[in-house]
């Protein structure tokens, strides 16, 4: 309940409605800062978003289109004027990264219907042009809120690495849920700055998106993650998001050695699980921050778990935060507390797959969203086992990869690790492993690193095949595309097992 005296809690209907109340407290404050590049303030984001939308309404485009957004990291801030415009005529945004091929991006494109596409700064510049003389009057005759919570307004894509990308629909109200306009409970009131740099298109860019409009801090974005660039801007910064692919690279390219980690207060890390030793790993070089790891889906989100690493709970990925969560076995009923099945996620305004109502059924039921994991829980604690495509039945054993590569992140020679199950005409998968060395790695043949996890693991969890490359597959995302390192195999061969 507020205060005697402060303004009342209240919820925001539109991410551009979000826009408008941050632009009138916060006018000239700085939203989005592109490193090296160029800043966005509140003023300027609403003032721009607003022209874009007017100039769309002038060229006809109908409620309800959706528009393709493709953007370069480096225009991070003509990409949010280009969202909050598309949502402020009445249309969906899809975000997309300009790295895709051109034949995967006209895919998407077709397969979400969207016509109209946005490239970049040089289009948002020239809509911002066109559309700035009749700005005034689109804010005067259509006030923000007369978009219906129920309506579309964004559509992402799945990362894919399990299928083809699906495009996932959320609405106003999901994108919203849970943004109450008062001003003294902004998020991350401990920053000045938070820092990130995930590609546009990817959920976690997202969030970080609406993290600009309704935290205290404001956005540092880099226009490509590379370590020593990262590391050299996290003095100036309170709050940082990772990835686990990236927190891995942070910490083994040596960036930070001599860097002042002292004011950072949280680390978040996000998009597929933290392995516990990473984790102890980030908790000692940023002796003053909490490693929050959060766990969701471009499906589920909001919904969400999120925890500060404990090390006694070293592969817990929290307690549900947004929404509820539920562990069932195969046909949907409820199993005890502490046994394996399928997790599932409660999202408030729960989104759907477009365009397949096949899908959209199997995934999502009754505001529950199957996550495609398993796990289990125990004292309100979420574990996590694998990936329910992942798993390996070799023989009688079903083995969670990702029990496996928590193991081999501990070994001292090994940067990254995956694990998958590769064809075997008797055991019917055979447990791989694929990791990157460290430089000066000693021991990481298949001998030493089946010696190594023999103190740590089951005799059949021991992979009888390893690889050594210099990085692992990865989507935009920071997913390890595991598919593609199973075709890297060949059936059937490798060590003893």
């Amino acid at each position: 309940m507020p205060g005697i005296g402060e303004p009342p809690l209240q919820p925001c209907r539109t991410v551009p409605g979000l826009l408008a109340w941050r632009r009138a407290r916060n006018p000239s404050d700085v939203a989005i800062e592109v490193a090296g590049v160029d800043t966005l303030t509140f003023t300027q984001w609403d003032d721009a978003a607003t022209a874009v939308a007017a100039a769309l309404r002038a060229k006809g485009l109908a409620p309800g289109a959706p528009v393709g957004l493709v953007f370069a990291g480096r225009d991070w801030t003509s990409f949010a004027v280009a969202y909050c415009g598309v949502q402020r005529a009445g249309a969906v945004a899809v975000p997309l990264p300009d790295q895709l091929p051109p034949a995967r991006l006209s895919q998407l494109l077709a397969g979400c219907g969207a016509d109209l596409v946005i490239n970049g700064r040089g289009d948002v510049d020239a809509l911002v042009e066109t559309g700035m003389p009749d700005a005034d009057r689109l804010a005067a005759a259509d006030p923000l809120d007369a978009a219906r919570p129920g309506e579309i307004a964004q559509i992402l894509f799945t990362s894919g690495t399990s299928g083809q990308p699906k495009a996932v629909a959320a609405t106003h109200a999901n994108l919203t849920d849970g943004a109450l306009i008062h001003p003294k409970r902004l998020a991350l009131a401990h920053s000045r700055r938070f820092l990130h740099a995930f590609p546009i298109g990817t959920n976690a860019a997202q969030t970080m998106l609406v993290n600009a409009l309704t935290a205290r801090p404001s956005a540092l974005t880099l226009p490509r993650f590379t370590p020593r660039r990262f590391a050299a801007r996290l003095p100036e910064v309170g709050t940082v998001f990772l990835v686990p692919a990236t927190a891995i690279e942070l910490l083994e390219s040596g960036a930070l050695d001599g860097v002042d980690l002292s004011g950072v207060h949280l680390v978040g890390s996000t998009a597929a699980p933290l392995p516990p030793a990473v984790a102890l790993r980030l908790n000692q070089a940023f002796p003053n921050a909490a490693i929050v790891n959060h766990y969701t889906s471009t499906e589920a989100a909001p919904a969400h778990t999120n925890m500060v690493f404990d090390p006694a709970r070293p592969d817990a990925v929290g307690r549900v935060t947004t929404g509820a969560v539920r562990i069932t076995d195969a046909d949907g009923g409820p199993v005890p507390d502490g046994e394996v099945g399928h997790v599932w996620l409660r999202s408030p305004h729960a989104r759907r797959y477009l365009g397949d109502e096949t899908a959209t059924r199997d995934t999502f039921r009754d505001g529950w969203v199957r996550m495609g994991d398993l796990g289990r829980l125990r004292d309100g604690f979420l574990f996590l086992s694998d990936r329910d495509s992942d798993v390996v039945k070799s023989g009688a054993y079903k083995i969670s990869t990702l029990e496996v590569e928590a193991a081999l992140h501990e070994h001292p020679g090994v940067a990254a690790a995956a694990v998958v199950g590769v064809p075997h005409p008797v055991l019917g998968a055979r447990l791989a492993a694929v990791i990157v060395p460290r430089p000066d790695a000693a021991d990481v043949g298949l001998p030493g690193i089946r010696a190594f996890l023999a103190e740590r693991l089951a005799d059949h969890q021991l992979p009888g095949d390893l690889l050594v490359l210099d990085q692992l597959p990865r989507n935009d995302a920071g997913k390890v595309l595991k598919r593609q390192l199973v075709g890297l195999f060949p059936a059937g061969t490798g060590g003893d097992a």
